[in-house]
């Protein structure tokens, strides 16, 4: 083929960046499809730190506890009561649709049986097994997504510069070539883990302390996605992930990403804390999932096995009462988009994929009369969701001249209400208009 001319590259080329990105959006779109649909996970901790004595990997690294003690608790690291098919049917009955399972935390131990080090549960406890694969292949059988969790700082490495919060091993820019012998080994976990499982998701951690180029960050994607494509990677690998990740603070406003997640305890410990007994309610997790999801986000919320391998009766029960209340309003739930922007409703929102139906969400036992603002879109008919009990709805103030909606007022039976969470579904005949003005004749 000849060369182009300078007139034909210059009109071509940037046709061609623009079919290459649009191919690259489509395909990110594609990946992400089922993440967005998902809106709810369980994200467990488990490690050494689970003999509920210690904070997970943080106890050392501030000096609360010895590095020595802390490590010594992989001796009773036992998994005697592990039952991995019972893990992930109560993921399946808590309405979750994906995990994200620790499998290497910032103590650097590995819960699978890792061929790169001997600090593993197979090696070093008396579990002396691959704790991981039975898990992520019971997952699998109930068809849940799986993400597993990978710190890529480990402060027991002596290749890793970091040790605790006042000491460190070595000054990377002085050692390069020590540091590089410590990302071939996490190189190399990580592409043992794509191996191994081919995860659905890689959740990172520990990225703040260096720099993407520090990391590698765009070798460590392209490891990923060797592997398996459609693997999405979160948003803590320094501008190389899919979705912006908040942690235990709720947002007021949407992040920043089209696609996020929140992260958030079940009590106040990521890891599993016998003194730790002061749990949010399931009315608590359920107003947290229905804000993140109006905003277009994901609920992960953690539980905490401990280190038998057994799961607190608390958070079982938790999760039986949020799975039942996510079973009877499924549709408000998966597979929504994010609801009507602030002003139109007094509470957290979905719609459907085709705008045709609304979902409203009420407090507790919030009943009477519910008001909407800013609907320019007939009613066809309002419903409590999970009874089909059909609603009276009236609009108030609409003026023939003026462009502008009336106020819809919808009765709410105080009878029909949900113990947790009260659902209003309203069906429209075409996907919902609504009005965005400051009033009067415009």
């Amino acid at each position: 083929m000849k060369a182009l001319t300078n007139t034909a590259r210059n009109f071509f080329l940037p046709l061609l960046l623009i079919f290459t990105i649009n191919c690259y959006s489509q395909g990110s779109e594609d990946r992400m499809q089922w993440f967005s649909d998902a809106k709810f996970g369980i994200f467990i901790h488990w490690g050494i730190y689970s003999l509920g004595n210690t904070s997970e990997s943080w106890a050392f690294y501030n000096k609360q506890v010895s590095h020595a003690d802390y490590m010594a608790q992989i001796n009773l690291f036992s998994a005697e009561r592990y039952d991995p098919a019972q893990w992930a049917r109560l993921v399946m009955q808590s309405g979750a649709r994906y995990v994200v399972i620790t499998a290497k935390h910032h103590d650097g131990v590995a819960l699978w049986d890792t061929k790169l080090s001997n600090l593993s549960m197979a090696t070093q406890s008396p579990a002396a097994r691959d704790v991981l694969s039975p898990f992520i292949k019971a997952l699998r059988e109930q068809g849940l997504k799986v993400g597993i969790y990978f710190s890529l700082i480990d402060w027991t490495h002596p290749d890793y510069h970091g040790f605790t919060r006042d000491s460190s091993r070595y000054n990377v820019a002085d050692d390069p070539l020590r540091w590089q012998q410590y990302l071939n080994f996490c190189h190399g976990q990580i592409e043992e883990i794509m191996q191994l499982y081919s995860p659905d998701l890689i959740w990172f951690d520990g990225d703040w302390e260096h720099s993407a180029k520090e990391w590698q960050a765009e070798k460590i994607r392209e490891i990923i996605h060797r592997h398996n494509p459609n693997t999405i990677i979160n948003g803590r690998l320094q501008g190389y992930g899919d979705y912006d990740t908040p942690e235990q603070n709720f947002p007021v406003t949407r992040p920043n990403l089209k696609y996020w997640e929140l992260c958030m305890t079940m009590n106040s410990s990521w890891g599993y804390r016998v003194n730790d007994t002061i749990y949010k309610t399931p009315f608590e997790i359920v107003s947290i999932l229905t804000d993140a999801i109006s905003m277009g986000g994901n609920l992960l919320l953690d539980i905490t096995p401990k280190a038998d391998g057994s799961i607190p009766e608390e958070q079982v029960k938790t999760l039986s009462t949020i799975g039942n209340w996510i079973g009877k309003h499924s549709d408000a739930i998966y597979g929504t988009l994010p609801g009507l922007p602030m002003g139109h409703f007094y509470g957290a929102t979905t719609l459907s994929k085709d705008s045709t139906s609304l979902f409203l969400f009420l407090p507790a036992k919030t009943y009477g009369q519910i008001l909407l603002k800013g609907i320019n879109s007939p009613i066809k008919k309002a419903t409590i969701l999970g009874t089909n009990h059909e609603l009276l709805h009236k609009v108030v103030g609409k003026i023939s001249w003026s462009p502008v909606p009336g106020l819809i007022f919808i009765d709410v039976p105080k009878e029909l209400t949900d113990a947790l969470m009260t659902v209003v579904r309203i069906d429209f005949d075409e996907p919902i208009k609504l009005y965005r003005g400051k009033g009067g004749l415009n």
